[in-house]
C-alpha cells in the first residue's frame, strides 16, 4: 500500500498519529465530526496515557498510513480528553454463541430478538 493522501472520511480506526518532530502520538480511534454540517471536529486518539483530543486545526495532513499534526512533543503531553457524551465500547467476548446479536436486538427492541415477558405483545 502506497502513502497516498486521503479524506478524513477514509480514515481507518488504528492509523498512527504523529507530531511534527515525528514522535507517534498514538492511534486514531474515532473521528469527531457532525455529518450534516459536513464539518470535521478532530480526532479522538488512543495514547499510553488514555484517549485524546486532537484539534482538527491541528491536523496537518491525513494519508493511508498516517496522520501528521502541528503538535510538539510537549504539546502532544497535554492533549485535552475528549469532552461530551460518552463512548462506549461493545465488548464481544462477553456474548459468546450468538449471544451479542441477540443483546442488541433486546437493546434496540427487534420483535424477534425480544425475550417474552408475559402476556404483553409489545414486549415480545
Amino acid at each position: 500500500m502506497t502513502d497516498e493522501p486521503i479524506s478524513y472520511l477514509a480514515l481507518r480506526t488504528g492509523t498512527e498519529v504523529h507530531t511534527a518532530d515525528g514522535s507517534v502520538i498514538g492511534t486514531v480511534e474515532h473521528v469527531l465530526q457532525d455529518d450534516a454540517l459536513d464539518f470535521f471536529d478532530g480526532l479522538v486518539v488512543r495514547t499510553s496515557a488514555g484517549r485524546r483530543f486532537v484539534d482538527a486545526q491541528r491536523i496537518t495532513g491525513i494519508t493511508t498510513a498516517a496522520v501528521s499534526t502541528s503538535l510538539t512533543d510537549d504539546d502532544a503531553a497535554d492533549l485535552p480528553r475528549p469532552d461530551g457524551a460518552a463512548v462506549y465500547d461493545a465488548d464481544p467476548q462477553q456474548f459468546q454463541s450468538g449471544q451479542l446479536s441477540q443483546w442488541f436486538g433486546r437493546m434496540f427492541f427487534r420483535e424477534h430478538w425480544m425475550r417474552e415477558t408475559g402476556d404483553d405483545p409489545s414486549r415480545r
